[in-house]
């Protein structure tokens, strides 16, 4: 079948796409930027096809082929900043008129659990979302699930963060709010699974595991698979602002996408029961054994997405172009070139920098300039990365975005994500057996150019020690 998968570079589109190549389909990845989808990650290449679409803009839906089967809609707002119901209502207002012009038959969507008489407002627009995507010509099959466990969720990494920072919380109330967790191999398995099910056409469906549970009963079964002991107590003084706060700081989440949870954070998301499992022949996996599979993962460095590579809501095409060359005018620039004793692995260390590894001089300086970040309202080095070897173009490298890998042009080049008085890049380049290490600074303003100077002193370490080690 000829399959329309938007959301293709999200979390759950980066782990359905491998699943449904695997199937024997024809893909069709709607992004926004072609140039930024690596398809020679994937297996079956040749089914796979990618066009650029911005779901806001109507007249780049054109690009949609009209002879396809089915459409996946996996497209969601919720870490960005604004009004993000009224973008979500119009990105879906638009595809549903664009779908109905194709000869799909189905259109699946993955939704959240809106039993409860009281909705947030991310799952209010997801309701809302989901009524547009009914009222169109093809059938819709919607999957509605509450929090999902798999490693690189954002559930799970903010859950990580919780217990393996804090031995003892001090929470807010709404850890007493029930949910029902379910593994993302059964979302994969349950979104591949009703592809084409007839039966399933224009119904809904909650989808979840087996374990209703706090988020208190959640972060302490946490701590328990992972043989840790905590204390939680909690406090009905905290405010939601105050609760977001509160998960920002500690968690590597931004404070956009803290603030929308929290408001999530305070209503049941408890599924009705049905037989979706049963009919598809899917085994629905336990909380606890959704942690072991998703550390199993971690540990053999097979995470395939992170819900921190998603770029937000202020991405553009136009705005990338101009990140992936670095300015040359009205710029400020520390250059630094060494020879490398082994430009293997030279290259090696390149491509494994930041996360767990580290920046190879004075880590403890790195650490203290994230913690500033967060304190500033930056992302902060706790977005760490996703694979301990490998880049790929948009990935996070704690504060800094991904803008080109190359691992056999030897040239990585990263954008500055924290809060600066200006934009910043770092690029590494071994070309021969000289490294090259340039980091380029563009002021903004007097701050900018004080900013500069005032961390003059302290890059002449870094910097040389970086590449130091990196040429050793």
């Amino acid at each position: 079948m000829k399959i329309l998968l938007t959301g293709a570079t999200g979390y759950i589109g980066q782990r359905l796409l491998p699943v449904l190549l695997e199937q024997g389909h024809e893909i069709v990845c709607a992004v926004r930027d072609a140039s930024r989808f690596d398809k020679g990650r994937f297996e079956n290449g040749e089914s796979l096809h990618v066009i650029e679409v911005d779901l806001l803009r109507e007249a780049t839906l054109d690009a949609i082929p009209r002879d396809i089967d089915a459409a996946y809609y996996l497209v969601h707002s919720m870490s960005t900043a604004g009004a993000f119901s009224s973008s979500e209502e119009q990105s879906a207002r638009n595809f549903i008129k664009a779908l109905d012009k194709t000869t799909a038959r189905q259109c699946i969507f993955l939704g959240g659990i809106i039993n409860d008489s009281k909705l947030s407002v991310h799952l209010s627009s997801r309701k809302n979302v989901e009524e547009i995507l009914g009222a169109g010509r093809v059938p819709l099959t919607s999957l509605r699930a509450g929090i999902i466990v798999g490693s690189g969720s954002a559930s799970f990494e903010i859950i990580r963060d919780l217990v393996e920072k804090l031995p003892v919380m001090i929470a807010p109330k709404w850890l007493h709010t029930r949910c029902q967790p379910i593994s993302i191999r059964n979302v994969i398995e349950l979104l591949s699974g009703v592809l084409m099910k007839e039966f399933t056409f224009n119904r809904h469906f909650d989808i979840y595991g087996p374990d209703i549970l706090t988020y208190k009963g959640m972060l302490l079964g946490f701590a328990n698979a992972r043989g840790l002991r905590r204390s939680i107590y909690t406090v009905p003084v905290m405010t939601p602002k105050l609760s977001s706060y509160w998960l920002y700081l500690v968690t590597s989440t931004s404070y956009v996408l803290a603030k929308n949870l929290v408001a999530s954070m305070s209503v049941d998301v408890v599924a009705r029961e049905n037989e979706l499992c049963e009919k598809l022949g899917v085994t629905p996996v336990s909380y606890q054994q959704a942690i072991r599979i998703a550390f199993d993962k971690i540990e053999q460095n097979l995470v395939l997405s992170s819900w921190k590579d998603a770029w937000g809501g202020t991405y553009s095409k136009k705005m990338v172009d101009k990140q992936l060359s670095p300015p040359k005018y009205g710029v400020f620039q520390d250059k630094k070139t060494r020879t490398a004793t082994d430009v293997s692995r030279s290259t090696d260390r390149i491509f494994a920098i930041g996360g767990k590894s580290g920046w190879y001089y004075a880590d403890w300086l790195w650490r203290f300039r994230g913690f500033l970040d967060k304190l500033f309202g930056g992302v902060g080095l706790s977005r760490g990365r996703k694979n301990r070897n490998q880049v790929v173009i948009g990935d996070t490298l704690d504060f800094w975005r991904v803008i080109y890998a190359n691992r056999e042009e030897r040239r990585l080049l990263l954008y500055a994500e924290m809060k600066l008085p200006g934009e910043a890049w770092l690029e590494f380049c071994i070309e021969g057996d000289q490294i090259r290490q340039t980091a380029t600074f563009r002021p903004l303003g007097l701050g900018g150019r004080l900013y500069w100077y005032a961390v003059l002193p302290f890059h002449y370490f870094i910097f040389n020690g970086m590449i130091d080690r990196i040429a050793e």
